[in-house]
């Protein structure tokens, strides 16, 4: 993972913080870290209230896509799937001057956001985040991308700790609906034209990109090709300890998997949900897998009914999904 990048805070002039110094709503303002803290306590700021301002912007939020629309396809957007673009609608409507706002996966150069020449506005979302809340830094990055200058990249930065999160900025009753690609070219409206950079950018990404579709029958489903075989991995919004019980009560059971040839082989841990992989034949391609995962939803849903002591093979089955977990986040 890259390195998160520096932050520095433009220091206020000597003298700006006294006693009393703080608003009238109550809030104590930011200065600079040396400098004496404006409640008038008499020690350095980033002693004092900076302390907690500095916390608040580095605590990791385990589940930053909580309660918008489609937490299951925001995760798999940032970790699983290399091209795929979003229209998101914001509460407020836009200014002036923006016709659309798009989520991308990855964004040429690796911008955080990018203002096009017509006004709209792409925002990256696999870049890396200064804080601890994806949500709160990505926020910030569109609040940016939507006043600059058409035409400019919008760079990465450290949000303020007080800024909103995209659950301040996103319509919470706006539809969700992930449209997956097979390369990158929605990054320019004319490849033909495009900067020599982006070009090459564009032709590295594509290069790398691992063929994916995003199943129609349930939710955050992505399957995946992959040189020796393919996989579905799928987003599921239960709690980590109910669903790998469940797992594993259908594990010990031998009905996990999604046909012959398919295999229940672990799962990752992102963003505060769990993500089952599957094993599939290299034959087996996306429909293939439509009618047997829906299968799956169902005997899921009875499993996770299920209240009862976990048998001696069923916590064995457990065991072993929880040793080939992995964590992304």
């Amino acid at each position: 993972m890259a390195k998160k990048r520096p932050h520095t805070k433009a220091k206020r002039p000597q003298g700006t913080g006294g006693v009393g110094a703080a608003g009238a709503d109550g809030q104590v303002p930011v200065v600079g870290a040396r400098e004496q803290c404006p409640c008038g306590s008499g020690r350095r700021y980033k002693a004092c209230h900076g302390r907690a301002a500095a916390q608040a912007v580095t605590e990791l939020v385990q589940r930053p896509f909580e309660g918008l629309p489609g937490e299951g396809d925001w995760i798999a957007l940032r970790e699983l799937v290399p091209a795929a673009t979003v229209e998101l609608k914001l509460k407020d409507a836009l200014p002036e001057g923006v016709p659309s706002v798009t989520l991308a996966t990855v964004l040429p150069m690796a911008w955080p956001a990018l203002r096009r020449d017509d006004g709209s506005v792409l925002l990256g979302l696999q870049n890396d985040t200064a804080s601890g809340d994806i949500s709160r830094d990505l926020a910030d990055t569109l609040q940016r991308a939507l006043v600059a200058e058409p035409g400019t990249p919008v760079q990465g930065r450290r949000a303020p700790a007080d800024g909103p999160r995209l659950q301040d900025l996103l319509d919470p009753e706006g539809e969700f609906e992930p449209v997956v690609h097979t390369g990158f070219e929605f990054w320019v409206p004319d490849t033909e034209n495009t900067t020599p950079e982006v070009a090459a950018s564009l032709e590295r990404a594509n290069s790398a990109a691992i063929p994916t579709v995003k199943l129609a029958g349930v939710d955050a489903a992505y399957w995946c090709e992959t040189p020796e075989k393919n996989h579905l991995r799928w987003v599921m919004p239960h709690a980590e300890e109910r669903l790998l019980d469940a797992l594993a009560r259908l594990h010990a059971a031998g009905r996990s998997s999604l046909g012959e040839g398919t295999r229940l082989v672990g799962s990752f841990r992102a963003h505060g949900l769990t993500v089952p992989v599957w094993d599939l034949p290299s034959g087996v391609g996306a429909d293939d897998v439509e009618k047997p995962a829906a299968e799956f939803a169902e005997r899921l849903a009875g499993a996770l009914a299920d209240e009862s002591p976990l048998t001696p093979e069923e916590r064995r089955a457990r065991g072993g999904l929880t040793n080939r977990q992995v964590t992304l986040s």
